[in-house]
C-alpha cells in the first residue's frame, strides 16, 4: 500500500466513528417525524364513525366509505412519492407528506358533510402514503448495509406506534373536548412532524445514471416481494374483519383482547428479533415469517377458547412483525440506489393492496363456508408468501442470504 493510500485509508477510519452519531440522531429523527405523523392518522380512526354517524347524520356505507376511502390515493401515491424521493430527495417527499396530512387535518376541522370528509380521507391517503414511502427509504439511506432490515423494521414501529397511540389520544380528546379537538390534533401534529424533518441531515442522494431515463412504474425487485406481502396482509384482513365475529359464533367474548395480542406481538418482536433479517438473511427469514403467520391462523381458524385465539394471535404478530422488513429488505438488496425510492414506494403499495383485496374476499368465503373457513384461506395465503420468499432471487447484491464476513 503507498503512503497516500495508507493515508487516506487512516483518515477514512478515523472519520468513521464521529458520523455515527450525527447518523443515529438522524435516524432518530426521521422515526420521530414519522410517529408524529401516524398518531395523527390513528387520531382519526375511532373518531370518524361516530362523526359520520352523529353530526353528519349518515348510516353504515358512509361509514365504510369515509374508513376506507384513504387507501385509493394511499395506493395510488406511494410508487409517486417513491419516485419523487429518487428524484428530488427523501426530505422533501416526507415534509409534503406530512403538510398533506396537516392539510387533511384542517379539512375534516371544515368538513359539514359525508363528501368533504371524504375529500378530506383522499389527501390524507397521499400524505400517508408518501410519509411512509420517502420514510422508509430515508431509514435505510441512514443506515449501513448490515443493518438494513433492522432499520426498516424500526422505521414501522412509527407507524405501528402511531397507530396504536392515535386511536387511544383521539377517543380521549373526543370525549373530554369534542370532535374539533381531535381535527386539530391530526392538523397540528404533521406540522410538528415536518418541523423536525426539515432540520435532519439527508445524506447526498445518488445520481441518475442515464438523464432523462425514468425508472420502471413497476420496477423488477418489487414484484415477487409485493406480491407476497399482499398475500401475507389477507390474513391481516381477515384477522381484523372477523376474529370477533369467529369468536363470537363460538360463544366466545372478549374478541377485543386478540387485537391487543397482535400488536404487542408485533411491537416486541421487532424490538427483540429486529436483527434476524441482516444476521440470516431476508430470504430466509421471510420464509419462517410467512410460516408463522400460517401457522397462527390456523390457530385461530380451530381456536374454540379465548386462550387459544389469543395464542394464534401472537403467532400471528410475530411473524407478521418480521415479514415486512424481511420484503423489503429483499427489495432493497435487488434495487439500484439511485431507484431505491421507487421501489420500496411499489412495494408498500401492496400492503394497502392486500388489505384491500383482502377484506372481500375473506367476506365472501365467510358467507358460503364460515368463519373459520376465512382464516384457514388466508393461512393457505400466507403459505404462498413463504413459498414465493423462499424462491432464489439473483439481484445486484447479496442481501437475500447473510453477509459473509460477519463476525
Amino acid at each position: 500500500m503507498t503512503t497516500d493510500a495508507a493515508t487516506a485509508a487512516a483518515q477514512r477510519s478515523a472519520a468513521a466513528p464521529s458520523e455515527e452519531p450525527p447518523r443515529a440522531l438522524a435516524a432518530i429523527g426521521v422515526f420521530v417525524a414519522g410517529l408524529f405523523a401516524f398518531v395523527a392518522t390513528g387520531a382519526a380512526l375511532p373518531v370518524l364513525p361516530t362523526y359520520v354517524r352523529g353530526p353528519l347524520h349518515a348510516g353504515d356505507v358512509a361509514v365504510g366509505v369515509v374508513v376506507g376511502s384513504f387507501a385509493i390515493t394511499s395506493v395510488v401515491c406511494r410508487p409517486i412519492a417513491g419516485r419523487q424521493a429518487d428524484r428530488i430527495g427523501r426530505r422533501a417527499v416526507l415534509v409534503g407528506g406530512s403538510l398533506a396530512l396537516a392539510l387533511g387535518g384542517l379539512m375534516y376541522l371544515l368538513a359539514g358533510s359525508v363528501l368533504a370528509l371524504v375529500a378530506a380521507r383522499l389527501v390524507v391517503g397521499v400524505g400517508e402514503g408518501a410519509v411512509y414511502t420517502a420514510g422508509a427509504t430515508w431509514a435505510v439511506d441512514l443506515s449501513p448495509v448490515e443493518r438494513r432490515g433492522f432499520a426498516l423494521g424500526m422505521f414501522g414501529l412509527a407507524v405501528w406506534g402511531g397507530l396504536s397511540l392515535g386511536p387511544v389520544a383521539g377517543e380521549l380528546l373526543r370525549s373530554n373536548a369534542g370532535y374539533s379537538a381531535v381535527w386539530i390534533l391530526t392538523a397540528v401534529l404533521p406540522l410538528i412532524g415536518a418541523a423536525i424533518a426539515v432540520r435532519v441531515p439527508e445524506p447526498m442522494r445518488p445520481k441518475v445514471a442515464v438523464a432523462g431515463v425514468r425508472p420502471p412504474l413497476f420496477p423488477r425487485s418489487a414484484r415477487r416481494p409485493g406480491i407476497a406481502l399482499a398475500l401475507a396482509n389477507i390474513g391481516y384482513a381477515a384477522l381484523a374483519g372477523f376474529v370477533i365475529l369467529d369468536l363470537r359464533s363460538h360463544g366466545i367474548g372478549g374478541g377485543a383482547s386478540v387485537f391487543t395480542a397482535f400488536a404487542v406481538a408485533v411491537f416486541v418482536s421487532r424490538l427483540v428479533f429486529g436483527r434476524l433479517p441482516d444476521r440470516f438473511g431476508a430470504r430466509i427469514t421471510a420464509t419462517g415469517a410467512g410460516l408463522f403467520e400460517a401457522a397462527g391462523l390456523t390457530v385461530i381458524g380451530l381456536a374454540r377458547s379465548l386462550p387459544a385465539a389469543l395464542a394464534g394471535a401472537l403467532i400471528v404478530g410475530a411473524g407478521f412483525a418480521m415479514l415486512f422488513p424481511s420484503l423489503a429488505l429483499m427489495v432493497v438488496g435487488e434495487a439500484d440506489d439511485e431507484h431505491r425510492g421507487s421501489a420500496l414506494g411499489m412495494f408498500t403499495a401492496f400492503f394497502d393492496f392486500g388489505v384491500g383485496v383482502g377484506g372481500p374476499i375473506s367476506g365472501e368465503t365467510a358467507s358460503l363456508a364460515g368463519y373459520p373457513a376465512v382464516f384457514f384461506l388466508s393461512a393457505a395465503a400466507a403459505l404462498g408468501t413463504a413459498v414465493l420468499a423462499a424462491l432464489p432471487r439473483h439481484g445486484r447484491h447479496a442481501q437475500a442470504s447473510p453477509p459473509a464476513n460477519r463476525t
